[in-house]
């Protein structure tokens, strides 16, 4: 890579080479926002001859995702294989600049339109007043000419004007097109290094994300392929099976961990722009292979609920490998290395070079062996007790609701199917978690806060569930209640791994035996899923941060 170079350049050179499709603005730039007045602002200090600041370029042959217009006007595309131009900083000085040269209409966002084509010249101005101008209300006809007639309109139109203006008009002319912009050339950098510049310089404090840059890099138009609309693409397949917050850094990891079983940012960064096409077909099916398996098989039925979103990653290289679901030690297998990541906070931190770990484990369990694990597992209930503060956030609690939602909780009303939706399981005091013992009947009992706000507590329930009627009772009562309407709640409540309400102490409102009796039934369904190893023998440390990153962001 040559080292960055300055120069300068004129701005007939400069709109010159945006009109002839020699510069171009790459995707990821934000939206061009700047208004009229702040377009004349910066006219004025080109035509009195203040520096502007500095357009950063980088000269490439790459082919990123790019503006096609500007104003409604069709930029050209470059010849296949000649270097273009990649604005890096500078993208609304310089849509300004050609806008406003060219006249023309620009719509933004919220569906306005400016029209560039009304920035004036004031030919009355003095030169510490300004020159350019959007109000001309009040100014006398023949005292002021718009930008791109003073530029471009030709004898005949300037001959119209008072022979007293001939000078300012000349020279005004003269101080647009002869003004020298500077600007810093980073020539034939790597995409990882321009899109770093990018970041560094960006004030908008938004860093580029991967996913952002991976748009750029893979659009191929002739291929029909644009990444962000294949990805949205996705989402609206998956919203189908309830999995649509998959997120878009799960998606390349996929496909990286496909092609080459890493998915570093520097190995998706180096993927060819057509290997990622040729693989994106296969990487879909296998997310939603994926997907599928989670709702079906572990009936996990909202994307949500999965503890971490890097699951998929692992699973989808299992589909991308294996066309079928999986039986027999497959299964089992498969399930094994699910509860150890989910209970363990395994992707809670260093996340790519763990799944590099564990995609050496699915080919493992693809050879139907089972994977050797370096981390324990403690399903006791013990564990389960001092690690179960309710958090939504956290993998831990996750993977016990996924426990909880497996069994499909029954309505305490009328012992229909609750409905769990991804709309309203990322908030805590959703009305959909109920504590079984309601929290303001515990604190008048003077229990300790964390027994009070833990995972034992909660029953994933519909919103039907009357908590206005429910509030501080103790749940002998309120339970009486819903037995009167509900002849089947025996049933209903062994689907909240709530056996027996007189085992459980309900009928006694004992919550000491309520909440051990619940920590044995959910540590006996846990081990049911777990292949102990000699790992197992050691001890697992608490659980202090097991957030999701992806939650985190």
């Amino acid at each position: 890579m040559d080292l960055p170079e300055p120069q300068s350049r004129r701005f007939s050179t400069l709109m010159g080479e945006i009109e002839g499709g020699h510069i171009k603005i790459p995707q990821f730039q934000r939206d061009f926002v700047w208004d009229l007045k702040k377009a004349a602002f910066l006219l004025d200090s080109v035509i009195k001859g203040y520096p502007i600041g500095t357009f950063i370029l980088w000269k490439t042959k790459e082919r990123l995702r790019m503006v096609k217009d500007i104003g409604g006007l069709k930029l050209p595309e470059p010849n296949k294989g000649d270097f273009i131009e990649l604005v890096l900083d500078g993208q609304q000085r310089l849509t300004s600049l050609f806008a406003a040269m060219k006249g023309v209409k620009v719509r933004k966002e919220n569906g306005r339109d400016d029209d560039f084509g009304q920035i004036y010249v004031d030919l009355q101005a003095k030169e510490d007043e300004p020159i350019v101008i959007t109000d001309v209300t009040g100014k006398k006809v023949g005292s002021y000419i718009k930008l791109k007639d003073l530029l471009y309109g030709g004898i005949p139109q300037l001959a119209g004007f008072a022979e007293e203006y001939y000078e300012k008009l000349d020279e005004y002319k003269n101080r647009i097109l002869s003004y020298n912009y500077s600007l810093v050339s980073v020539r034939e950098a790597p995409l990882s290094v321009a899109t770093d510049i990018f970041t560094r310089i960006n004030t908008s404090g938004k860093d580029l994300t991967l996913f952002q840059i991976m748009v750029a890099k893979t659009y191929d138009e002739k291929q029909h392929f644009d990444l962000e609309e294949k990805f949205d693409e996705l989402i609206e397949d998956l919203e189908g099976i309830d999995y649509e917050t998959i997120s878009d850094a799960t998606v390349l990891q996929t496909v990286s961990v496909m092609q080459g079983k890493e998915c570093t940012r520097e190995k998706i960064l180096s993927l060819k722009k057509q290997t990622f096409i040729d693989l994106w077909g296969e990487a879909k099916d296998a997310i939603e292979g994926a997907c599928d398996y989670f709702s079906g098989y572990y009936r996990i039925p909202v994307s949500r609920l999965l503890p971490y979103n890097t699951l998929i990653v692992p699973f989808a290289y299992f589909f991308y490998k294996h066309h079928e679901k999986p039986t027999g030690d497959k299964q089992r297998f498969l399930q094994d290395f699910f509860w150890r990541c989910s209970l363990s906070g395994r992707y809670s931190s260093g996340v790519e070079s763990k799944l590099a770990q564990d995609i050496k484990r699915i080919d493992l369990i693809l050879k139907d062996e089972l994977p050797k694990y370096d981390w324990a597992i403690n399903t006791s209930p013990d564990f389960i007790i001092q690690n179960g503060w309710f958090s939504t956030g956290r993998s831990y609690i996750k993977a016990l609701l996924c426990l909880y939602a497996y069994h499909e909780p029954k309505s305490f009303i009328d012992n229909s199917k609750v409905k769990i939706g991804n709309d309203w399981l990322k908030q805590a005091n959703s009305k959909n978690y109920h504590h079984f013992f309601p929290k303001d009947y515990l604190n008048k009992m003077g229990e300790d806060e964390f027994n009070i706000n833990h995972i034992l507590n909660i029953t994933i329930v519909d919103d039907f569930l009357n908590k206005r009627e429910i509030k501080a009772k103790p749940p002998a009562t309120y339970m009486k209640e819903f037995q009167k309407k509900n002849p089947k709640l025996d049933a209903t409540m062994k689907t909240h791994l709530i056996n027996d309400l007189t085992n459980f102490g309900v009928w006694g409102n004992d919550y000491d035996k309520f909440f051990d009796e619940r920590a044995k039934i959910v540590s006996k369904e846990l081990q049911e899923r777990v292949i102990k190893q000699d790992v197992d023998k050691q001890t697992q440390p608490a659980l202090e941060d097991d957030t999701d990153p992806i939650e985190k962001e």
